[in-house]
């Protein structure tokens, strides 16, 4: 009997059951719907087992969780600033950021991201600067250290930082490490267990249930936090591994953004990491007032944003949108991946349409193909538009900033794409403050140095392969 006709039979049945499903019940947007579609169709076999490992959206449960008397009192705070700014009774430090009052409106209302104005801020964007000053804080610990990284990797740097928490932990500091399994995929064992052995508290985020098989493989805690004392908060592009310094044959120069906060902020990235550490662990961290020690000097102000495919809103990227539009003189963006949806693209046509001068700056050395074409392929977008776009030469450049106009800024660890807006789990630090836009700008400006121009003309030239694999990303650039 050949079996062969109800093999088949059976996949099709599926690959209809699966589509109506997407269409019908995912109720993802248009775009990722065809997107899956096109790979139903074309991989019948491949395309379900592909959608299951990857396209099945996250359960709407609440999964992240916290003590109702702590979230009573976020809670409280926050409606007193939105009040606040309602009633024009917010006072603010510099009179310049007056007009993006509506931004830290927006992120007040749907992120709960509290606005705090004693911070102090220091811009790294080398790697080599900003372990050695992590790692000088993590050694000057007298309390606790938290840290939350999308990857460690056991290497150089890693066992460097690993046998500094080793140290600190038998100095009798509570330590907690957090990160995230498919980024950290590559973690020995026998790094985790010696970290364990020494007191070291570790976790991953959503490991699988089955060795090798993680069914939340496309849902990926993308953030970078480290948390000091209460006092000291670290956010940013850098990862854990010797590639960040540079060490890399492949991609040269790391270049990258991150920045070290002393002041109120840091309570915000305190409660981000414990809300990331009790979905991971089943030892909750409870409120203690140990955890929230900071107080700044400084006069920076800030608003600490999470988003995720938990969340109803895509909070960051919105926030993306409403600086862009709010620019009246320029708009800097420097990314490694550029995967806008229409709703961000169109913000930036608006913006270079109404004289804004809009500068976006991405790597020359991919680390992805399929995302680095889909990012070349939408880059003509705004060089059509008016763009001026640089490729960066040096190295990779991995930093993940946005500046307007001098006076605001955001640093953080979400890309400009779908899979940062959309999937993974990112958090970045919206800064309200002239002297930090301009220290970052500068250092674009001294970016551009180590870049080249593409300009229409050269974009228009490319060869017929390249501008076929650019549509195809392109195509999946929904799904990537």
């Amino acid at each position: 009997m050949n079996i062969a006709p109800y093999i088949l039979g059976t996949v099709i049945a599926l690959n209809v059951l699966l589509a109506l499903a997407i269409i019908f019940l995912e109720r993802r947007d248009a775009s990722a719907t065809w997107a899956w579609l096109m790979v139903l169709l074309f991989l019948p076999i491949a395309g379900f087992i592909l959608y299951l490992i990857f396209g099945r959206r996250l359960s709407h449960k609440e999964i992240f969780t916290w003590d109702k008397k702590s979230r009573l009192g976020l809670l409280t705070a926050v409606q007193d600033q939105l009040r606040g700014i309602k009633e024009n009774t917010l006072e603010v430090q510099h009179q310049d950021i007056v007009p993006y009052e509506d931004l830290i409106y927006m992120h007040l209302k749907n992120n709960d991201a509290l606005f705090t104005q004693d911070n102090e801020v220091e811009v790294y964007t080398d790697g080599q600067k900003k372990f050695h000053a992590l790692i000088e804080d993590i050694e000057n610990a007298e309390d606790h250290i938290h840290l939350l990284y999308y990857i460690v990797r056991d290497d150089q740097l890693g066992n460097r930082l690993a046998e500094t928490l080793i140290k600190k932990a038998k100095q009798e500091v509570q330590v907690k490490l957090l990160y995230d399994d498919m980024g950290s995929r590559t973690i020995h064992r026998k790094f985790v267990k010696k970290l364990k052995a020494a007191g070291v508290e570790v976790e991953s985020f959503f490991p699988p249930l089955i060795p090798k098989l993680n069914m939340k493989i496309n849902y990926r805690n993308h953030r970078k936090l480290a948390i000091i004392d209460g006092k000291i908060g670290y956010i940013g592009g850098f990862n854990i591994g010797d590639e960040y310094l540079g060490y890399s044959q492949r991609f040269g120069y790391w270049r990258d953004t991150h920045i070290r906060v002393v002041g109120s902020a840091v309570h915000n990235m305190q409660t981000r990491f414990i809300l990331d550490w009790n979905q991971a662990s089943r030892q909750d961290i409870v409120y203690e007032e140990r955890f929230y020690q900071a107080e700044g000097s400084g006069d920076v102000g800030m608003q600490i944003v999470s988003s995720g495919p938990d969340s109803e809103w895509e909070q960051i990227k919105n926030g993306y949108i409403k600086m862009i539009l709010s620019a009246k003189e320029y708009v800097y963006i420097q990314t490694p991946y550029f995967i806008p949806d229409d709703s961000l693209l169109d913000a930036l046509r608006i913006a270079i349409l109404s004289g804004v001068d809009v500068r976006l700056m991405v790597p020359n050395k991919p680390d992805h193909p399929f995302v680095y074409w889909a990012t070349f392929s939408n880059i003509g977008d705004l060089l059509k538009a008016g763009a001026t776009i640089y490729i960066y030469q040096k190295g990779f450049l991995h930093a993940k900033t946005l500046v307007v106009d001098g006076v605001i800024s955001s640093v953080g660890t979400a890309n400009i794409d779908v899979r940062s807006f959309r999937l993974n789990f990112e958090v970045n630090a919206f800064v309200y403050d002239s002297v930090v836009a301009k220290h970052l700008a500068d250092r674009f400006h001294e970016d551009v140095v180590e870049s080249t121009e593409l300009t229409y003309k050269l974009y228009q030239e490319r060869s017929k392969w390249i501008r076929f694999k650019e549509a195809i990303a392109r195509l999946l650039s929904p799904i990537l």
